[in-house]
């Protein structure tokens, strides 16, 4: 889930998002599956367009959806949303109908005239990906070329005085020591760090054993995040630390999902969670009668994850009021009972259920849109492909040429 946050809210507002909102704080919506990059842990498995995505139009009117329900703001991502050759009247579309965006992106079209024109425009912020401090960690996961297309998006920014836009890093088993250099990049051009967690979705699932820190990273992420959270964003994603200490980590410390964020697909299908895009938590389409708002307000899944839950497997646990039980997007796709402890439980309880599960059939995530399987070791960044005049895709061949096929320059 992606909520900002300064400070830890009171008890009694957490029980009552525990519940259910009218509407979300905030939804993250995937606006295509194209992307130039094929980066390893992908949540959404992107890379080629789906020829379902949303249209213009479609989008626009979710975006009155979200206005009538007065939804704060939307985290776009993708894919690469920027590929959408009407990404920028989208953007500007809802910011007219007060609907604040956040927009992921590895920076691939942010040249210096675009930066400026963020720079002068309300309600948007901006959120540049990059998981390594240098070129070396960043681009063995991210693509070769990756790195100094960030950083030139970030020097574009922060040249046209956009200040506090984010730098969001997943934290991997070899980015953990580069946390320092992190914070000191966001100084540099002054941004914000933001840190997830990885998660083992879309592609995740397939390097996640690689990729994901080891126990004692855990605790040095904990140690710093106490250290360094009030200058630092997490998505609250890393409230399963929370079992380490008797000092929380700043958020809302339980799961969202359906609660109070959820997710639209680039097809308009609504999921409760980014990272859990498979038919177990699909809720809907906007694409139904009753669009959107029916979805979030009517879905049975949504029902269920708003009604109070036990603490299953994790019952005779002391930390489980601190942890809640950690993500059900890792437990699901690792194999492990919802009601069971998070794969990455920092008492050893989750290891131990992994230990007893069957990994040979694990879930996958449905949708999977890549342009190729990618093992860690990336090739170089692609770069826009050359379409027909018309910049219309070759007949029968839409997503096959390119993982930007029918997308026209920009």
């Amino acid at each position: 889930m992606t909520v900002t946050h300064e400070a830890t809210p009171v008890p009694a507002l957490v029980e009552q998002f525990k519940g259910g909102l009218h509407a979300p704080i905030c939804l993250t919506w995937e606006w295509t599956y194209a992307c130039n990059l094929s980066c390893a842990h992908c949540l959404s498995s992107s890379g080629r367009r789906d020829p379902a995505e949303l249209s213009t139009d479609e989008i626009k009117s979710v975006i009155d959806e979200l206005q009538r329900m007065q939804v704060f703001y939307v985290n776009v991502g993708g894919g690469e949303p920027t590929v959408r050759p009407d990404f920028w009247e989208l953007l500007d579309y809802a910011i007219a109908h007060q609907v604040g965006v956040k927009f992921s992106t590895n920076g691939l079209r942010l040249t210096p005239e675009r930066a400026r024109r963020l720079a002068g425009t309300d309600y948007v912020d901006v959120q540049i990906s990059l998981d390594g401090a240098t070129r070396e960690v960043n681009d063995a996961v991210r693509g070769r070329g990756s790195y100094d297309m960030a950083v030139r998006a970030m020097e574009n920014l922060a040249a046209a005085d956009f200040r506090d836009f984010k730098i969001s890093v997943v934290m991997t088993r070899q980015n953990v020591p580069q946390l320092d250099d992190f914070a000191a990049l966001a100084d540099r051009y002054g941004a914000q760090l933001r840190i997830t967690r990885l998660r083992p979705s879309g592609r995740g699932a397939d390097v996640w054993d690689e990729l994901h820190p080891t126990v004692e990273q855990q605790r040095e992420i904990y140690t710093w995040l106490v250290g360094h959270g009030e200058k630092v964003l997490t998505g609250d994603s890393f409230f399963h630390l929370n079992a380490l200490g008797s000092q929380p980590l700043p958020g809302l410390n339980l799961c969202g999902a359906g609660r109070v964020v959820c997710l639209i697909d680039p097809v308009g299908d609504v999921y409760a969670c980014p990272f859990a895009i498979h038919d177990a938590f699909r809720a809907g389409t906007v694409r139904a009668p009753g669009g959107f708002e029916r979805v979030w307000r009517d879905s049975e899944l949504f029902r269920g994850l708003r009604r109070p839950s036990t603490a299953g497997a994790c019952a005779g646990c002391a930390a489980y009021d601190a942890c809640q039980g950690g993500c059900m997007a890792a437990k699901f796709f690792t194999g492990l009972p919802l009601d069971g402890p998070d794969p990455e439980c920092v008492h050893g309880h989750g290891a131990a259920a992994l230990a007893d599960t069957d990994r040979s059939a694990l879930p996958r995530q449905g949708n999977d849109h890549s342009h190729r399987t990618v093992p860690l070791g990336m090739p170089a960044v692609r770069s826009l492909p050359r379409l027909p005049l018309g910049g219309a895709p070759s007949p029968g061949r839409c997503c096959d040429e390119s993982p930007l096929a029918g997308l026209e320059p920009m």
